[in-house]
């Protein structure tokens, strides 16, 4: 094992998740914790903050063991591409309906590899927008227009 130094950016992880827990923690202690038996609607909040905790800990102390490796380029592409997809679903999704915004939102988004080529990227999203229309709309019975007015003639 090595224990030359600490590895930085797992440190800021799970300070990070420490301080979220402890944030979640604080805020779910205002509302009805209710008793074991009968959870009230800020038992099950107060326990995952009290994970999060943990998780947080267990990273923060695996970071103080060994040296990390240094951090490279920021992934530009990815990030523009990921963080703008769930904003086109929300701006389509009215008007195309869900399976179209669906397959416009992932092929949007699989286009944050550099290794994504159009066809895989086509059939992905087909493959994507097919199993969901399975799942929410059939299988679940989820109340939403599958093909939205724009598609209307």
């Amino acid at each position: 094992m090595d224990t030359r130094g600490i590895d930085r950016t797992n440190v800021v992880c799970g300070a990070f998740f420490i301080l979220a827990g402890l944030v979640f923690g604080y805020q779910s202690l205002e509302v009805d914790l209710g008793t074991w038996l009968r959870i009230g609607p800020g038992g099950l909040p107060l326990v995952l903050s009290a994970l999060l905790i943990l998780l947080g800990a267990i990273i923060l102390a695996q970071a103080l063991r060994v040296e990390g490796e240094p951090v490279g380029r920021i992934a530009w592409r990815g990030m523009v591409f990921i963080l703008l997809a769930p904003l086109i679903f929300g701006l389509t999704v009215r008007g195309l309906g869900f399976v179209p915004a669906v397959f416009v939102t992932s092929l949007f988004a699989s286009f944050a590899s550099y290794r994504m080529n159009w066809w895989m990227a086509l059939l992905l999203s087909f493959a994507l927008a097919v199993f969901s229309m399975i799942v929410f709309s059939y299988g679940l019975g989820l109340p939403f227009q599958r093909f939205g007015p724009w598609l209307r003639f």
